[in-house]
Order: structure tokens, then C-alpha cells, then sequence
């Protein structure tokens, strides 16, 4: 038959392409783009099981770091500002501040735009421990007009009579110091609540038989509250240590409170815990030895 002719314009149809089977026991590849979107889908896959116990692990470690500055004590953060309208000022040091400079804490450091009126001082610690710097942070407080007072750090390694003694031997009052200090901040976990509080209470009574005059009781707030909270012990004036809040939260009496413990003055190089006492100046003169009981 003749050819037929294609009518004028007309394009001549593409041939379709038979793709050739892959020969028997060849594996067909994997196109790149289908690779990656499977990788893609891979990876979130983890992330969305994994960002929920991310998410829980930075919760638990923020709620820590708060409860840790609420409720005991770093040197880490900001000074907070001290609400109440205190006007009477001080500071407690030991051998961790160094060699200070009475005369200038004296004379130029200010806490709240007050002079610095009383001074705690490290005396003892335990049954044999007397601290280096104590004999000369002692005078020196009284020279330069500063009401001084003393400290004993207690120990449950020792026995609490032995540690009375010891700090008797070591410290000196006289008419016009506050009185004696019993600090406590450590309960080991193998010493029962009943043993700790009753070694505490015979270091008080034996200190306060000796100086004829009641102990100061000083302890963190949390730990009053968790190991020492006894009617025995409201008989005697508390020193609380609460940082990192504006004002005393401690519902009960209290007559110092250490509100800072990064405070920084002049004459002392390193930092130091900041005190104010919940009265007049008229008032911490009446707490002193030989005024106490007028």
C-alpha cells in the first residue's frame, strides 16, 4: 500500500521507553532524595520521644537550684535588699576571712547605711579546736568599739559536756560582750533526734550555769524547724541564718538574723556573713553581760 503522508505541523508521538527489568538477585538502589526523607523522619522521631524527659530533667535541676538558695545557703547570687527597718548592724567572722582590718570596719564600712554596731567571733570548735584568729578578731572588736561576742561550733563526735568545757576554758566574758553563742548545723543521720537535741540542751545549761547568763541558739531556719523544733529551746535567744529572702519568715521570737552570707566591707578581704538584730541599739546594750538581768 502507499505511505500514507502526516498531515502538515503535526509532531511525530514520542516512543515510550520500556524500562528494563533488574536482572534476577539484583537489588534495585535506593533513589538519594527517598534516603533522606527517610534519615528525616527518623531523627524527629527520636526528638519528639526525647524533648519531654529534656524538658523534665531542666525542671527538676531549676526547682533544686531555688529550693538550695531558699532554703540554706550559697555564695552564689546577688545580695538581696533587707526589708524591715533594722538599724543595728553587724557582721560574724572566723578564721576564713582572714586578717581584718578593725579600723577600717570600724570606721568606713557601712551595712544598709549603718555602721557595723556587734561582731560574732569564732571561739571554739568541738572539744579541742580553738580558732586561729579568735584571740586577736576578740580584742581587737573591743578596742575599736565594736559589742563583741562569741561563737562554738558543735560537734556530735564529741560529748557535748566536754565541748561546754572547752569552750569555758577558752573564752573570756566580760561585762558588756553578748553572750555566748552555740552554733549548730550538723545532725548525722546516725544520731537520733531525741540524743541530738539532748546533747544540745546540756551544752546550753552547763555554758548558761557558768556566764549567769542564757546562750544564744543559732541554726539555719530549715534546720530549726526540721530537728530542733522544741519549746525547750524558745527559751533562748535564736540567731537564725536565713538567706536569699527580704525578710524573717520564722513565725516565732527571734533576736539576730543572718541575712547574707557574701556581704563585702571594708577591712575584710574576703566575703563575710551579714547580721541585724531585731531591735534598737538601747536594746542589744540590755542583752549584753551585766545588763541582761537589769
Amino acid at each position: 500500500m502507499p505511505e500514507k503522508k502526516r498531515p502538515t505541523g503535526q509532531k511525530t508521538a514520542p516512543k515510550k521507553t520500556v524500562a528494563s527489568k533488574p536482572a534476577k538477585g539484583v537489588r534495585k538502589k535506593t533513589s538519594p532524595r527517598r534516603t533522606k526523607s527517610r534519615k528525616t523522619r527518623m531523627t524527629s522521631k527520636r526528638w519528639s520521644s526525647l524533648w519531654p524527659l529534656c524538658v523534665g530533667a531542666s525542671v527538676v535541676a531549676v526547682t533544686c537550684w531555688l529550693l538550695f538558695r531558699a532554703l540554706f545557703s550559697s555564695s552564689v547570687g546577688e545580695e538581696p535588699s533587707v526589708s524591715g527597718g533594722y538599724t543595728v548592724h553587724g557582721v560574724d567572722v572566723s578564721h576564713h576571712q582572714g586578717t581584718i582590718n578593725w579600723e577600717l570596719l570600724r570606721n568606713q564600712a557601712t551595712i544598709s547605711g549603718q555602721p557595723v554596731a556587734f561582731a560574732f567571733i569564732k571561739a571554739t570548735e568541738g572539744s579541742d579546736l580553738v580558732d586561729s584568729r579568735y584571740r586577736q578578731n576578740f580584742s581587737a572588736a573591743k578596742q575599736h568599739g565594736i559589742i563583741r561576742g562569741a561563737y562554738h561550733f558543735y560537734r556530735t563526735s564529741a560529748p557535748a559536756k566536754q565541748q561546754a568545757e572547752h569552750f569555758i576554758r577558752q573564752v573570756k566574758l566580760e561585762a558588756g560582750d553578748l553572750p555566748p553563742v552555740l552554733d549548730v548545723e550538723v545532725k548525722p543521720a546516725e544520731v537520733s533526734i531525741e540524743n541530738f537535741r539532748q546533747g544540745i540542751l546540756e551544752w546550753l545549761v552547763r555554758v548558761e550555769q557558768h556566764y549567769q547568763v542564757k546562750p544564744i541558739l543559732y541554726t539555719y531556719h530549715s534546720f530549726r524547724q526540721q530537728y530542733m523544733n522544741d519549746s525547750v529551746f524558745n527559751l533562748y535567744p535564736y540567731w537564725i541564718a536565713h538567706y536569699y529572702v527580704d525578710s524573717v519568715r520564722y513565725r516565732g521570737a527571734w533576736a539576730f538574723w543572718q541575712h547574707s552570707d557574701s556581704g563585702q566591707l571594708p577591712g575584710i578581704k574576703e566575703k563575710v556573713d551579714l547580721d541585724v538584730f531585731n531591735g534598737s541599739y538601747e536594746e542589744l546594750l540590755k542583752l549584753t553581760i551585766g545588763q541582761a538581768h537589769r
